[in-house]
């Protein structure tokens, strides 16, 4: 007999078995084996307890499951360390009715790892289990409730979601605030000086004691022009000072993806994809995570590589501070053995690897320092005192960066710049004067992997949803992608953010910040699962209602000739068609065309022959037969029927001369 262990990824498979030997067999779930039903809400007050099914997938694996769970000795869950590994722990000890089932988790696919982790199981967490079910519950709510309400007020299907809608709105509003910037030229100046070896550096002009109250810039360029033709300048003061830079914190899986999405120019889904082929290989750990901080394990061991390799250490171990509603399950992404520098099998693998081994190790490594030199200068403009600041560094000791190059994440005033030693009383002549004319900027388009910072900083759905939700809104066609890169919305989405924004309380971003906050109370055990989903329901009822009273401006893909509402397609007991969204006030029907509302059929032509049997108008109908299945041809026909159906269902057959034949003549 065997222990039975069962993974959610079949890439895990393998090199697990390898780890933990004959005497265990390991078999995957394929991610998610149960969830709510696809054609029903699958949830309902007063209980909202949550109906389950298979996926088409879990049905085959729940069987394979079943026999492999019959034939062991033990079974162990060691689905993903998150809640949603959680959820699906607890979905296969219920599926398989496993009984006081026991899990383990692991942040890394190493022999170390996994043994301390087999060495401890637990019980399910259902805590965590509650928190993924709340998410998901949530999700399934708005949008069964809220999507189909857009898509009969649009006639076409659209979707609103908990986290997708909040997402769409800040690449729509950016939009907007770009269409709505207003370039301010404002003025400046700067004066070029030389060094007796021939290099040159600079100083600009300090316009602060010149600003008026309020003002920002220099908006007229008189003053500025008379400063950049001062020529001498005196050094009023002078300091040589030193400044250290510390490294940047090793990945999150959101910075991950933002760093990788620039250099490496990956998009959010890709990375994701990339990072969990890495994970499964043993290379990295855990990459979903919004934690900041190796452990002690990771620490030690990089700080073991960089001796070995002669790469300065800091002082002490490196930790950061997390940010506000991280939670912390387990650490930063980080290679599982620093000292393989190389990882993965593929080139785009291999690039990403190195990128989470240079941020990694890079972390634990002593700061870069550099000499810095400020110089204050001072010049006149008639009877007016002008002040210059020059500032330049040189780099002393690169610290952290011979492992990893500055990705700029941070503004840094700090340029390379040659200032000579300089004493205060010092006369200066300038060679160059400049007359600098900026302009201010509009904030810039959105990117996929700045899209993923603006979420995190929002606080809009979680890391590991970061890809999935820009794939999502991109894929609907609500928000579409330049050459560039860069994220615009199309009018489909400025309209769904248009209809959400100020009547549905998920749409806004203070809302949805506060709701995952609510959700990480329930994963931490101090919520409930039933108040927070009821919460929810109950504003939604309301904000629907409201919906129903508003009008708003979504534009409508097949209006209704008669009424201008939107028609919608619909399946009859003869197939597809389309009917007006105003029913019953407006009865309109049209047939189906490829996918499109038809031409009404015009009306059969008047033939003057009446009913023998309620005396109604008979007209005659030709045509085609809809086929009874697919490959046989329908059959033609040609008969009179009466105006007067359905109350009267008289039928004729038509003669050769293309008249009625009526019951005195031939009886039906």
């Amino acid at each position: 007999m065997t222990t039975l262990v069962i993974v959610e990824s079949p890439g895990k498979v393998k090199k697990i078995s390898a780890l933990l030997g004959p005497s265990f067999k390991v078999a995957a779930s394929v991610g998610h084996v149960r969830d709510l039903p696809q054609k029903e809400m699958g949830v309902a007050p007063p209980t909202f307890k949550p109906s389950y099914v298979p996926t088409e997938r879990g049905n085959d694996v729940l069987a394979k499951l079943r026999q492999a769970v019959a034939a062991a000795s033990n079974v162990i869950l060691a689905t993903d360390p998150d809640r949603e590994g959680e959820a699906i722990a607890w979905h296969l000890a219920d599926a398989l009715k496993i009984a006081h089932a026991k899990r383990v988790t692991f942040t890394g696919i190493t022999k170390s790892a996994i043994e301390s982790a087999f060495a401890a199981p637990r019980s399910i967490d259902m805590a965590f289990v509650r928190a993924q079910e709340a998410r998901r519950v949530l999700d399934r709510i708005i949008g069964y409730l809220v999507s189909p309400a857009l898509s009969n007020r649009a006639g076409t299907p659209l979707t609103a979601g908990r986290v997708q809608s909040p997402a769409v709105r800040l690449v729509v509003d950016r939009e907007r605030a770009i269409a709505a910037f207003e370039v301010t030229e404002h003025f400046g100046a700067e004066l070029t000086f030389q060094n007796q070896d021939g290099t040159t550096w600079c100083a600009v002009w300090d316009t602060k004691p010149h600003l008026q109250d309020g003002q920002e810039y220099i908006l007229t360029p008189d003053l500025a022009r008379l400063v950049a033709d001062v020529q001498s300048v005196r050094v009023t003061h002078f300091e040589n000072t030193s400044k250290t830079k510390a490294p940047p914190a090793p990945f999150t899986t959101s910075t991950l993806q933002q760093i990788a999405g620039r250099k490496l120019k990956l998009t959010p889904k890709r990375v994701m994809e990339l990072a969990q082929r890495l994970y499964e290989q043993g290379a990295i750990t855990y990459h979903r995570t919004d934690s900041p901080n190796i452990d002690a394990e990771g620490q030690a061991d990089i700080a073991n590589y960089a001796r070995n390799a002669g790469l300065p250490l800091a002082d002490k171990p490196r930790t950061w501070k997390a940010k506000q509603g991280a939670q912390q399950g387990h650490e930063a992404i980080r290679p599982t053995h620093a000292a393989d520098i190389d990882a993965g099998e593929n080139p785009e693998e291999r690039d990403l690897y190195r990128l989470i081994w240079q941020r990694a190790v890079s972390s634990q490594l002593a700061d870069a320092l550099y000499k810095v030199r400020t110089a204050t200068l001072s010049g006149s403009v008639g009877a007016q005192v002008v002040k210059f600041v020059a500032t330049g560094r040189t780099l002393t000791a690169p610290g952290w960066q011979v492992v990893y190059s500055d990705d700029s994440e941070e503004d840094d005033d700090l340029q390379e710049s040659p200032v000579p030693e300089l004493k205060v009383g010092d006369l200066l002549t300038a060679t160059n004067g400049r007359l600098l004319i900026k302009h201010t900027k509009a904030p810039p388009r959105f990117t996929q992997h700045t899209l993923v910072a603006e979420m995190e900083r929002q606080g809009i759905g979680r890391p590991s949803t970061y890809a999935t939700i820009i794939d999502g809104i991109t894929q609907r066609g609500y928000v579409t992608t330049q050459e560039k890169g860069h994220l615009i919305p199309s009018a489909i989405g400025e309209s769904v953010r248009d209809a959400l924004v100020g009547r549905f309380r998920f749409a806004e971003l203070d809302y949805t910040r506060e709701l995952e906050d609510q959700l990480d109370s329930i994963a931490a055990g101090e919520a409930e699962y039933l108040p927070t989903v009821a919460a929810a329901w109950l504003a939604l009822e309301v904000e629907l209602k409201q919906l129903d009273n508003d009008e708003i401006n979504i534009p409508i893909a097949h209006p209704c000739p008669d009424c201008g509402k939107a028609l919608t397609q619909k399946k009859g007991q003869f197939g597809l068609f389309w009917s007006c969204t105003g029913w019953p006030e407006c009865a309109t029907k049209l047939p189906n065309s490829r996918g499109r509302p038809g031409a009404r059929k015009a009306p059969p032509q008047p033939t003057g022959i009446h009913c023998p049997k309620c005396s109604a108008e008979l007209v005659r109908r030709q045509g085609t037969s809809k086929p009874p299945k697919k490959g046989v041809k329908g059959k033609p026909y040609d008969f009179y029927g009466c105006t007067g159906f359905p109350k009267c269902n008289a039928t004729y057959q038509t003669g050769p001369d293309g008249k009625a034949l009526l019951p005195e003549t031939s009886p039906l």
